[in-house]
């Protein structure tokens, strides 16, 4: 695997562009035969500028007519007779419906060699780790079956499900736990688990913010996890006979690890991640984007530990591999995808203009287009990207934002990831803790924005925060001329800041969660919302939850 990491790398600094040539003739020789290439005149063979011509550039819904026949059966809709269907993830997507992703045995192999890269490379700058287990949280693959039999769910248990058995001891949750439907059972399982091994060396989750449940959760039951460890239990009623069963087997009476962690409790107060996990090396979560916001947190709960970004990766494909510590830039994936990008001020032109890998600038953002092994061509995942270097010939790429999260209502074009940075320099600044933050626009004469916080467990006072609206109203303009303007002309309003329960957001999370049918893991929590609509969203939540 290590020969294979170097190998990757090799060719990601010496051969970009023919690397990404072969890898679109390998992905049209895959699928030929399929009903959309039929349709959209695809052969291999065609040049670059040829496939531009055949295929849009296309969102799911282009997709979906070809997909929704899959289900009954007809795999070649988008696949090729060689290219095996294993399952479809589900992920949440712009509409109410939720996205239903091929996963083909091709697109499997990609992407664990993808993630078997970012693991070594890891494990080669913490040496430490291994000598020491990791924590990793993963959902079920097979939530429910389509109409012909095949499992609908979330990749990562697939993974899981195919790891062999000498691998899954380096990993300190049992792969049972995927299968427990219930997210607050889940949560509680992956604790009792975690909280029973001290010694921990890497956590990888794709959202920071589901560490730090895990750890408000340790905190919020750590008697009952320390009773379950001392008594070799599992005390959570909503766990199914069969996945109970099996975890039985992984579950042993451990009173000496239970009243170290007692003692954590009387010395510290409550669990705190860093005492309870003292030989963790590294994080492995998102940074880029809103992800960000949540990085001074962990390392309260953690310690200065190592961060290794995730690496931008969805259901439908993984796009960069980080290679360093406290960066969320990575190295394009060029082998396994086709990757295309379009200047970000191109994205609404009747023609824009696509670039290949090879020509990006540096210090320019775009949105990125994939074409995958699972049949989506030229498919716009709305991910906003920057180059800020090249790898040799390779661009590095990191994550700015989803492009339907910019908020523009008087020309002033917000970006989520300018939000996160002026509340990250608020925060510095005044000396805040806040838990969770959103901004949403809010019509009036003239308009402006409405910031609600969390602010459970700090010492937030009205004046602390009328200072935060004010901050963030500075940090903004620093960050965004055309914020700046309209707040100097008064076409927009100075920014309020609305306190909301832990309740409420946790409500607001669960419908969320509900609408787009995703998973806890998969859940992004936005930092901005620019539907106007959402003010009322929140605030009807509010009312019925106490302050």
């Amino acid at each position: 695997m290590i020969r294979a990491k170097n190998r990757f790398l090799q060719v990601a600094k010496t051969s970009c562009q023919p690397t990404q040539t072969n890898t679109l003739q390998r992905l049209l020789e895959l699928n030929s035969g399929s009903q959309f290439s039929s349709d959209m005149g695809l052969r291999p063979g065609m040049s670059v500028a040829e496939f531009q011509q055949r295929v849009p550039i296309c969102d799911y819904e282009f997709f979906r007519p070809y997909i929704d026949r899959m289900q009954t059966g007809q795999h070649s809709a988008l696949l090729g007779h060689r290219n095996k269907l294993l399952m479809y993830a589900i992920t949440s997507g712009t509409t109410a419906k939720s996205k239903l992703i091929p996963i083909t045995e091709q697109f499997l192999k990609d992407y664990r060699r993808g993630w078997q890269h970012w693991g070594i490379a890891a494990h080669q700058d913490h040496p430490q780790m291994r000598y020491l287990r990791m924590v990793q949280i993963s959902s079920n693959h097979n939530r429910w079956l389509s109409e012909d039999g095949i499992p609908c769910g979330n990749i990562s248990g697939l993974v899981t499900s195919m790891q062999k058995a000498i691998v899954r001891k380096l990993y300190v949750v049992p792969a049972a736990v995927a299968k427990i439907d219930d997210p607050v059972a889940k949560q509680y399982a992956v604790l009792r688990f975690a909280l029973a091994e001290p010694l921990v060396g890497m956590f990888v989750t794709a959202n920071p913010g589901t560490l730090l449940q895990l750890c408000k959760d340790a905190n919020e039951h750590r008697e009952r996890l320390i009773r379950d460890i001392h008594d070799g239990s599992l005390s959570t009623d909503a766990i199914s006979t069969s996945v109970a069963s099996v975890l039985q087997r992984s579950l042993s009476k451990q009173p000496a690890i239970a009243r170290k962690l007692e003692s954590i409790v009387n010395r510290s107060g409550r669990l705190l991640a860093s005492q309870c996990w003292p030989a963790v090396q590294c994080l492995g979560v998102w940074t880029g984007g809103s992800a960000g916001a949540y990085l001074s947190q962990l390392r309260d709960e953690f310690g200065q530990v190592s961060v290794r970004d995730h690496g931008l990766h969805a259901s439908e494909g993984r796009m960069t591999i980080p290679f360093y510590d406290e960066t969320s830039a990575g190295v394009l994936d060029i082998e396994t995808h086709f990757f295309e990008f379009v200047p970000v001020n191109e994205m609404q032109s009747a023609s824009p203009v696509c670039m290949e890998a090879h020509q990006l600038e540096i210090d320019q953002n775009y949105y990125i287009l994939l074409t995958t092994s699972s049949g989506l061509y030229r498919y716009n995942i709305r991910d906003v990207v920057r180059c800020v270097g090249y790898f040799g010939t390779t661009p590095l790429l990191e994550f700015l934002h989803k492009g339907s999260h910019i908020s523009s209502i008087t020309g002033e074009k917000i970006t989520e990831s300018q939000v996160v940075q002026a509340m990250q320099q608020a925060f510095h600044r005044l000396g805040l803790a806040i838990h969770q933050f959103t901004l949403t626009p809010v019509w009036g004469d003239p308009p402006g924005y409405t910031l609600f916080v969390d602010t459970a467990g700090s010492s937030s006072s009205d004046h602390s925060l009328n200072q935060l609206a004010m901050t963030l109203d500075t940090e903004l303009g620093s960050l965004n001329c055309e914020y700046r303007e309209k707040r100097d002309t008064g076409r927009l309003a100075a920014p309020k800041v609305e306190p909301l329960s832990s309740a409420t957001w946790q409500a607001f999370k669960e419908s969320r969660l509900t609408n787009s049918g995703g998973s806890v893991e998969q859940y992004k929590h936005p930092c901005l919302l620019p539907d106007p609509g959402f003010q009322g969203v929140f605030l009807a939540a509010a009312q019925h939850q106490p302050r």
